[in-house]
């Protein structure tokens, strides 16, 4: 068995743009460069607390600043304070003038999939990843187990900013895991992204569900597993997964 890519996603990595996903305006309240970032990162910082709409994970572009001008990887979001790259900003406070801040995500793998979830079912893969969910569903895989709900970015999964050799992992530092919701054999997973309400089931032809899928087995699989017998309530962990694009 194999990766496989719906159409929809086939599309989406053919002709997928990047797009604003926040756009915000300050006045008087922004400072730069406070080093109290968590392991060395910098922070932008809002007195004002209106910075809590930018995501983890796109990129940010400052416009107004007299020395942060710039775009920027968004690491990490709370109201106040959006974390950036360790040596990426001057220090600055910004009085007196309006600092405009948008957030954008392009329409890469990374991206597209970006915050999203892992849901586990018996029986081989379906005949294409345009065709609905077969077998039992075993298992939703999240960030630390959490409750993930379509649309929201808490408890997403993310794949890791860079590529090597073609392969893209998951991403550094998170734990993918989840508990069973029914005991049974694992035999393929499927990964959605984070709006999964509307990218689960059938297609029906009309090319719209974006998503892939790919075959689980102890070895020689698209997702290896110590052990593919999952027991209800028990917590499966992912601990290796790659994506690799082909050659041919």
């Amino acid at each position: 068995m194999a990766f496989r890519l719906s159409t929809a996603l086939r599309n989406a990595l053919l002709e997928r743009e990047a797009s604003v996903g926040e756009v915000s305006v300050h006045v008087d309240s922004i400072t730069f460069g406070d080093g109290d970032g968590a392991g060395g990162r910098e922070t932008i910082n809002d007195s004002g607390s209106g910075l809590a709409g930018h995501t983890p994970g796109d990129k940010i572009t400052v416009k107004g600043s007299a020395s942060n001008d710039g775009t920027y990887e968004v690491l990490s979001v709370v109201a106040g304070i959006i974390e950036v790259p360790a040596d990426s900003l001057t220090t600055e406070s910004a009085t007196s003038i309006t600092v405009a801040f948008a957030s954008c995500r392009g329409g890469s793998f990374n991206d597209i999939f970006r915050n999203g979830v892992m849901r586990i079912f018996t029986l081989g893969q379906p005949t294409s990843a345009d065709d609905a969910e077969t077998g039992t569903l075993l298992n939703e895989i999240s960030e630390s187990s959490g409750a993930f709900v379509s649309g929201a970015p808490e408890f997403g999964l993310n794949f890791g900013e860079t590529a090597v050799g073609a392969v893209l992992a998951k991403a550094a530092g998170e734990t993918w895991s989840g508990q069973a919701v029914a005991t049974g054999i694992a035999g393929y997973f499927r990964f959605y992204p984070n709006d999964v309400d509307n990218h689960e089931g059938a297609d029906g032809g009309g090319e719209t569900k974006i998503r892939f899928d790919g075959a689980i087995a102890t070895s020689n699989a698209q997702l290896n597993m110590s052990n593919t017998n999952i027991t209800q309530d028990g917590t499966t962990t992912i601990d290796n997964v790659a994506v690799t694009l082909p050659t041919s």
